[in-house]
């Protein structure tokens, strides 16, 4: 197999088959090796060099030998129906596999219908058209428009994948810094009250016996004044709609600045004028790469809108 042969494919995911592989078929050893998902394994055998054996393509019903080389390769994509914009990115890391970026607040992160341009992935876009890369955006987790903080992309269908799985599972660590009306009783706990949607209005999320499963961990950083106010850390058992917003409101504690789940009266106009939004900041984030299976986290430091609002707090 020549170079020209493979341009067009992301780079090559090769397993070397050891001894407890050895006479298994290939199936098996992309499932247990790589953890190859079978919807992905569909797609790699409608692929001409999606699956092959020491350069050669293979079935995945093909038995393999210790030493041989099994390797899958996917086929270049691109999100042709996003526009390429020019827009400011903060990119916290990146490689070969995946990406990592601390969103601002006010930026969705997909166009949707009738909002096109001027998303988080517009810029991503963008930037890798001008590094010469053809990725397609594959948003791991997504973060409302008006929350800042850290999100990450994947820029293969494996590692998207193996992302959403570990996602689904629950040990992606997703930390959370926000700022709420009142102090939370207890000051450290967890919040497990199912969540759904409003059946008055489907944009909204409340909490239900009939919901699904929603828990929240929170620990109380920081109280202002005599318990007007407090700042909050919250880390995500699971990933609903709104939750940490729907379930701060729960515990009667709600966002500065959440027009949707935030206080209708009592509001402290100076504090609602200084966060300019909800004040919820995504600002850790942890997870296993996919390739190395290191354990990597990144932090994203508060916005300027939150460091006014902490002051106007003080």
């Amino acid at each position: 197999m020549t170079a020209a042969d493979i341009a067009g494919y992301y780079k090559a995911l090769v397993v070397e088959v050891g001894a407890d592989m050895a006479g298994k078929d290939v199936r098996t050893v992309l499932e247990r090796k790589l953890g190859v998902s079978r919807s992905l394994l569909s797609r790699l055998k409608l692929t001409e060099h999606g699956i092959t054996i020491n350069g050669v393509r293979a079935y995945t019903t093909a038995k393999v030998a210790q030493g041989d080389q099994v390797a899958i390769r996917m086929e270049e994509e691109t999100s042709e129906d996003i526009l390429p914009q020019e827009l400011p990115l903060s990119i916290v890391f990146e490689d070969d596999y995946l990406l990592v970026v601390n969103k601002p607040a006010g930026i969705i992160v997909h166009p949707t219908k009738g909002h096109y341009t001027n998303t988080l992935a517009n810029a991503i876009v963008h930037h890798w058209q001008l590094r010469g890369e053809r990725v397609r955006f594959r948003p791991v987790h997504r973060l409302d428009e008006d929350t800042s903080g850290l999100v990450v992309i994947a820029k293969n269908p494996y590692i998207h994948q193996q992302l959403s799985e570990q996602l689904q599972a629950g040990t992606i660590m997703k930390i959370y810094c926000a700022y709420v009306y009142g102090k939370p009783s207890p000051e450290e706990g967890t919040i497990d009250a199912p969540i759904d949607r409003d059946p008055g209005d489907p944009h909204v999320r409340i909490v239900t016996p009939e919901g699904y499963p929603s828990v929240t961990n929170y620990k109380t950083v920081t109280i202002f004044g005599e318990g007007q106010a407090s700042r909050v850390r919250l880390k995500l058992e699971t990933g609903r709609t709104h939750q940490i917003r729907v379930h701060m409101k729960h515990i009667g504690c709600p966002l500065i600045g959440d027009r949707m789940y935030g206080l209708q009266s009592g509001k402290v106009e100076a504090w609602e004028e200084a966060a300019g939004r909800q004040a919820l900041h995504a600002e850790t984030l942890g997870l296993t790469h996919p390739m190395t299976k290191e354990w990597i986290e990144w932090t994203a430091a508060l916005p300027p809108d939150l460091v006014e609002l902490e002051q106007a707090l003080t």
